[in-house]
């Protein structure tokens, strides 16, 4: 399996002890393809309580992390725009999520599929989608 690209909510989920997913997120680091977009480590990070901290950075550590380069960026504002004509506001960050995703032939692993619309880009998470 390619790289599977944990988004925000999933690494949220499994720092608050969510059950759910920590099978999942496991199994991602034993075959070591579980990777974090720079955009997640921000969002963690900003989001994070103090007596979090030592934790995100350990799952932080855990994952490998997808920088965002030029072309993921210019790939994320082609979707904000695309989705944008049609009527759909996305947010900027998530684009740039689901831009990774395209250029580094990931698939996202995400409870919060109505923020990822393209077609292939989600990895099915059977029992976890809302």
């Amino acid at each position: 399996m390619p790289g599977v690209l944990i988004d925000t909510d999933i690494a949220i989920d499994y720092l608050r002890g969510d059950q759910g997913v920590r099978p999942l997120l496991h199994r991602f680091w034993r075959e070591g393809n579980a990777v974090l977009s720079a955009v997640s480590i921000f969002e963690l990070t900003a989001g994070m309580r103090e007596n979090e901290r030592g934790a995100t950075l350990d799952f932080i550590g855990a994952c490998a992390v997808a920088e965002v380069t030029p072309d993921i960026a210019v790939r994320g504002g082609e979707l904000y725009r695309q989705y944008r004509g049609q009527g759909v506001t996305l947010a900027a960050m998530d684009c740039l999520i689901a831009a990774t995703a395209q250029v580094r032939g990931y698939q996202v692993a995400t409870r919060n599929v109505r923020h990822y619309p393209e077609p292939g880009l989600l990895l099915a998470l059977d029992g976890l989608r809302q």
